[in-house]
């Protein structure tokens, strides 16, 4: 019952703001914002001191309840969008986290399932009418790789954004180099995200580092107790040891 009356009540806040959005587009008059402020609150023009003290009571009360409205409908939007990411949705989830970042604009999870997002859309973008345009996987591409920027920009020590943006940049934009110090930080706060570490040195072998990319198969190789990621680093040595010594 409580939860019914606290629904009924964030409901009625909505309306009342998308009421008073409608009037600011039309261009209120100073007759019609005074029928709203009565009707609301039921203050129509406080003149004695002890009135308006009440008017100002009533109205901060007010504010504080759709504050706390919009709070709660930025939490909603974010809740869709992980629902749709969760069913792979992500157009649907783009739509989503464009509305919750206007609630909560600094908030860098947010900016990360845009990242996260954008990039499976690049993907989804094909070229359906074969005129060899790539303009929606590049908008997608960019949006992707600002939204990831947004996120570390905000919580520099922010794995998860960090390691999103290096793959965009090895595996969609190749750009091997601008990922390389992105994985550096990531392996500066979590020294065994063997993830990365595979990473860090394809971003090497990519960017013809290859002795580096050998330092770091060789450091996965001494430290993973896993003998299937022991023996995919193995084997990967091995392509680089050829590249650096074959013919």
């Amino acid at each position: 019952m409580k939860k019914q009356k606290i629904f009924f009540k964030i409901a009625r806040l909505i309306l009342l703001m998308a009421f008073l959005s409608s009037l600011l587009a039309c261009g209120p008059s100073v007759k019609s914002v005074k029928r709203l402020q009565f009707m609301e609150e039921k203050v129509s023009s406080p003149n004695t001191i002890e009135e308006l003290e009440a008017a100002v009571a009533k109205f901060e009360k007010r504010v504080l309840d759709i504050s706390e409205a919009n709070s709660q409908i930025g939490i909603w939007y974010k809740m869709i969008a992980t629902r749709y990411l969760d069913k792979q949705m992500y157009n649907e989830a783009l739509k989503a986290l464009e509305k919750a970042v206007l609630y909560y604009p600094t908030n860098q999870n947010l900016y990360y399932f845009i990242g996260v997002s954008a990039g499976f859309m690049a993907k989804a973008s094909l070229d359906f009418e074969a005129n060899g345009s790539r303009v929606k996987a590049e908008y997608y591409l960019k949006l992707s790789e600002s939204a990831y920027k947004r996120a570390i920009e905000l919580e520099p020590t922010y794995v998860r954004s960090l390691y999103g943006l290096s793959v965009l940049y090895l595996f969609d934009l190749n750009e091997a180099e601008k990922a390389i110090p992105l994985l550096q930080k990531v392996l500066s706060i979590e020294t065994k995200h063997y993830d990365a570490m595979f990473l860090l040195a394809r971003a090497y072998y990519m960017s013809y580092e290859f002795e580096k990319a050998l330092d770091v198969y060789d450091k996965i190789i001494s430290l993973s107790a896993s003998e299937q990621r022991t023996r995919q680093a193995e084997e990967n040595k091995k392509i680089v040891l050829d590249a650096l010594y074959g013919d």
